[in-house]
């Protein structure tokens, strides 16, 4: 008996097939908890990457305040964006990543306790770590919110890629970085942020991957 076999009521009419409810619970925690460490890898070294995610580093060390308040407050705008453009299903699941990964950024540093990484190993595993769980979270419905809504939805009507979109969106975010890292660390975290897209970009293409 051929237990890998598809099940049929998980199979579309376009011969892909479906992400059981299980599937997408533990895609989703594992897509979570690879971005939550490479955004904790990015932060002992005072790096940033783009995105909301990015945006938030910024105002941490500007500020004070929690990673994780600043990460799930700036992303509220965009859940509305989410529910018109992406529907309920698409924002809740968004939603949930955006809380799992604010909440796992406090459980980090509890967990490794105060790390000493080098800069360059930072601010590349770093990114590498978020691209690849953004990828996991893309591919099971879900998104960090924020550009990764707006690149997804330009993807889907105009056919632009995910990676490369949010690319430039990035750099905006890496740049505005010059007024409170220094430019070594921004020079690194702007090479690190082309390598998080550049994941994306490669492995994020429409029809390249038919689970859904």
């Amino acid at each position: 008996m051929d237990t890998t076999a598809p099940r049929p009521d998980l199979e579309e009419e376009d011969g892909a097939v479906r992400h059981s409810v299980l599937e997408d619970v533990l895609g989703i925690v594992t897509g979570t908890f690879t971005v939550s460490l490479g955004l904790f890898l990015l932060k002992t070294s005072g790096a940033v990457t783009g995105g909301t995610a990015g945006l938030a580093l910024l105002l941490s060390y500007v500020g004070g305040l929690p990673f994780g308040v600043l990460f799930f407050a700036v992303n509220v705008p965009f859940f509305a964006l989410a529910v018109w453009k992406k529907g309920w299903d698409f924002t809740l699941r968004t939603m949930t990543a955006v809380a799992l990964v604010s909440g796992l950024s406090a459980l980090h540093p509890v967990a490794l306790g105060n790390l000493t990484v080098d800069p360059v190993y930072a601010a590349l595993g770093g990114n590498l770590l978020a691209g690849v769980g953004l990828l996991i979270l893309f591919r099971h419905k879900a998104s960090l919110g924020g550009f990764n809504i707006l690149a997804l939805i330009l993807q889907e009507r105009l056919n632009w890629r995910a990676g490369y979109v949010q690319m430039v969106l990035d750099t905006a975010v890496v740049l505005a970085a010059f007024t409170v890292v220094a430019p070594g660390s921004v020079l690194l975290s702007a090479v690190g942020a082309v390598l998080l897209n550049l994941v994306l970009a490669l492995n994020h293409r429409p029809g390249r991957y038919l689970g859904t």
